[in-house]
């Protein structure tokens, strides 16, 4: 028998697999092999704890949630392109070394660039 913590975590699993795009309520019912009640309730429980963000949406002429996970896992693909791991001076770098993250002009440039792709992509949506 599964402890409802083994459920919220599986169901939390789910939804954080979705990403960005999130999934529907009752997909998430259906995946783990639960009622509808159940699939509800579980969001309800996530919702308040602060994990996940539930949307009202219209999917086929009823209306249901989307659920969205509030935080995703990190990803080594978001600092591939980063300036310091190509640096000459990554030996000497450091918050109190002589050669710092802050006084980085690459870095600062790097985080602007960043910045501008997050900002563009919202506009976008």
């Amino acid at each position: 028998m599964f402890k409802q913590g083994d459920l919220e975590h599986n169901a939390l699993r789910q939804i954080v697999r979705a990403g960005k795009k999130g999934m529907l309520q009752s997909e998430l019912w259906r995946k783990l092999g639960a009622s509808s009640r159940w699939g509800s309730r579980m969001a309800l429980k996530l919702t308040n704890k602060g994990l996940i963000r539930r949307e009202r949406e219209l999917s086929n002429g009823r209306w249901t949630y989307r659920l969205y996970p509030k935080r995703l896992p990190a990803s080594i693909d978001s600092i591939l392109d980063s300036p310091c791991l190509t640096c000459p001076e990554d030996s000497r770098c450091g918050a109190l070394s002589t050669v710092t993250p802050n006084g980085c002009d690459k870095l600062t440039m790097w985080l602007l660039e960043l910045a501008n792709k997050e900002v563009d992509s919202l506009d976008e949506n």
